[in-house]
């Protein structure tokens, strides 16, 4: 009796090609079960966890009572963030402030000045915020969340009653 028959069969019973699919098949199984990873991303490996301050500025934020928004950061002291649609969960805020709304006025000299607002827009406001919190530190810089946190980063801030995007200006790593 030949090993191979005229119609590719091992012994005249097993084709090669069903032969080769089990193999692979079992191939798979092994490299899962003995070799399932480590289970943490590239972002995370070689890196050290320290603590970090984020600058935040939001420009424009349209909110009817904004004292009260301001008050309740605040008093909570705790706020979602997402970083290019990845949840990062909850981080501490640090300070927030409203900040003044200036226009730029040419003066008759040629030079120019900022000068406070005078248009009345009670419903439109801008904030600076400070987050602090652990960051993953890599050689290309801070990694929240699995995102790298840089100047110009757009932050999705998000709680009970808002949801607003700010802008990264500073990062502090300590």
């Amino acid at each position: 009796m030949a090993i191979l028959d005229s119609q590719g069969r091992l012994f005249g019973k097993v084709s090669i090609l069903d032969l080769g699919a089990a193999l692979v098949i079992l191939m798979v199984v092994v490299g899962i079960f003995l070799f399932p990873g480590t289970g943490r991303s590239v972002a995370q490996i070689n890196s050290d966890t320290k603590p970090v301050e984020v600058d935040l500025v939001v420009r424009g934020l349209n909110v009817s009572d904004a004292p009260s928004l301001i008050n309740k950061f605040q008093t909570e002291k705790k706020t979602k963030i997402i970083i290019r649609n990845q949840p990062h969960g909850e981080i501490d805020i640090k300070s927030i402030r409203q900040l003044a709304r200036t226009v730029v006025v040419p003066q008759p000299d040629g030079s120019v000045k900022a000068l406070p607002d005078p248009r009345t827009d009670i419903f439109s406001v801008d904030l600076l915020m400070t987050l602090s919190g652990k960051v993953q530190v890599t050689k290309d810089g801070a990694i929240m969340g699995g995102s790298k946190v840089k100047i110009g980063t757009s932050i999705e801030l998000e709680g009970l009653d808002y949801n607003f995007n700010a802008t990264v200006i500073g990062v502090r790593i300590s």
